[in-house]
């Protein structure tokens, strides 16, 4: 079976969020890696080259591909910061009323800077997504 492209590395997150030029985009991860961890309470791994995941789960798709992927995560992108939440985000499990400026796509949520969001909303999204997820692959 093929494996993912995208693997988790021991890589320094520190040495990666330290290298953000952008100091806003730099501070709003440093905030996503605290809340995330608060809420994973998982040690974060740099995923690739470019992603901070938080904790771990295995997938069996319909098509037979498996795999492992972290539970959440985020990378700060040129364009927004990119939260993985890594479930459909059209679920009804979910609400975005209250989360402020934001856009989204199949299973990411993208934010210009934190300071357009309300981090409260934020944080129990992130927390309903897990819960989705897990229910999904357990």
């Amino acid at each position: 079976m093929k494996k993912n492209k995208t693997q988790k590395t021991e890589e320094s997150i520190e040495l990666f969020l330290s290298s953000i030029d952008d100091e806003q985009k730099r501070k709003d991860s440093y905030t996503l890696l605290e809340l995330m961890f608060k809420i994973t309470k998982a040690k974060p791994h740099l995923w690739g080259t470019s992603i901070i995941g938080f904790g771990e789960y295995h997938y069996i798709y319909a098509s037979g591909r498996e795999g492992d992927w972290f539970l959440t995560g985020f990378s700060p992108r040129k364009q927004a910061l990119s939260l993985y939440l890594m479930c459909d985000l059209a679920n009804d499990g979910l609400t975005f009323d209250g989360l402020g400026k934001y856009k989204i796509g199949k299973g990411c949520l993208y934010i210009k800077r934190l300071s357009d969001i309300d981090l409260k909303v934020l944080e129990q999204l992130i927390k309903d997504s897990i819960e989705i997820i897990k229910k999904k692959y357990s």
